[in-house]
């Protein structure tokens, strides 16, 4: 992917923030992320993805000082990012979500940690609930394996095999990971000028995943720096289109991310094996809850069954996405 990024050096971090059917926190988000720049020179690039409440109406009336971009359909979240590096100057690249509001210290503290350490590529942080509970921010890859043996319960058997999430520590350190989550994300000006942004095939979910590979790819280090907080809400854009998962994710949008991801980079094999994997953990899940009269619990594994089966015809077993 050729990047777009443009060159102004008196930019220390572009602010990229994708908004869709969130104009309740858009304000919070604003003045949460203006107390934390004190110092820093930003600039804020907001593009609107067609949202259905009065977030245009908000963003014109009150953030006429940000670069506005408002697209007539939802284009995705990768792609609506995308659009907004057009008009990015910064030395860095904050995609910040708006319902992600950053502590006082944030952008200070990551940004110092970036120009200390040229090496790091991309940086995340933690992450918290409002309720003060620890969110999952520094994970490892996702593999047809490590997701089988989590669905299943199986990891304990394989103790050895690292899964995605990792919650089994303080999170007090700074630690080199795989990837970080997209609420607040921090990528360096070099990084999108050797393997670009997010890979519009990517609607939504896994595209900061799949950047954060071609980042290691391309000799950079992805770090988890856990000396500030940013509370996260998640899902606020999500659940105003389709019901939610237990994880606050659109099922139909995951199964096809994960799909293309495998097929990505692990070839057709990896799909294959994802596909396999996944139908045999939802067959399971269906018998262990039948057993046991959970019926909710066998309706919900049946319907991801098919969501599987249906997004591997619709993606060709993931060499193709479906919007």
């Amino acid at each position: 992917m050729t990047s777009m990024l443009a060159a102004r050096g008196d930019i220390d971090v572009s602010v990229i923030v994708v908004n869709y059917n969130t104009a309740h926190l858009l304000h919070d988000m604003r003045a949460a992320l203006d107390k934390s720049a004190r110092g820093l020179r930003i600039e804020l690039i907001i593009i609107d993805n067609a949202s259905r409440d009065d977030s245009a109406e908000v963003l014109r009336r009150d953030f006429a000082d940000a670069t506005l971009i408002f697209n007539n359909s939802n284009v995705g979240f990768g792609r609506a990012n995308n659009q907004g590096l057009a008009h990015a100057h910064g030395r860095h690249v904050l995609l910040l979500n708006t319902d992600a509001f950053v502590a006082d210290d944030t952008l200070q503290k990551t940004v110092q940690y970036m120009d200390a350490h040229p090496e790091c590529g991309v940086l995340g942080v933690r992450l918290e609930g409002r309720d003060g509970v620890l969110q999952p921010c520094c994970r490892y890859f996702p593999t047809p394996w490590n997701i089988f043996l989590k669905r299943t319960g199986w990891h304990r058997f394989f103790p050895g095999t690292r899964l995605v999430d990792d919650m089994a520590w303080d999170h007090a350190s700074v630690r080199e990971c795989d990837w970080v989550i997209g609420c607040y994300f921090l990528v360096r000006r070099e990084v999108i000028e050797k393997v670009g942004l997010f890979d519009d095939r990517f609607f939504l979910y896994s595209e900061e995943v799949d950047h954060c590979w071609s980042a290691k790819q391309a000799g950079f280090r992805v770090v988890f720096f856990p000396h500030t907080t940013v509370i996260h809400l998640g899902g606020e854009s999500a659940k105003s289109d389709a019901q939610l998962t237990a994880g606050r994710q659109i099922s139909a949008l995951q199964v096809e991310s994960e799909l293309l991801f495998f097929r990505k980079h692990y070839g057709l094999a990896g799909a294959f094996a994802g596909w396999f994997l996944n139908s045999v953990s939802d067959l399971l899940d269906m018998l262990k809850s039948s057993l046991k009269r959970r019926w909710p619990r066998v309706a919900e594994a049946r319907k991801h069954f098919a969501l599987y089966w249906v997004s591997v015809g619709q993606t060709r077993l993931g060499a193709r996405p479906t919007r």
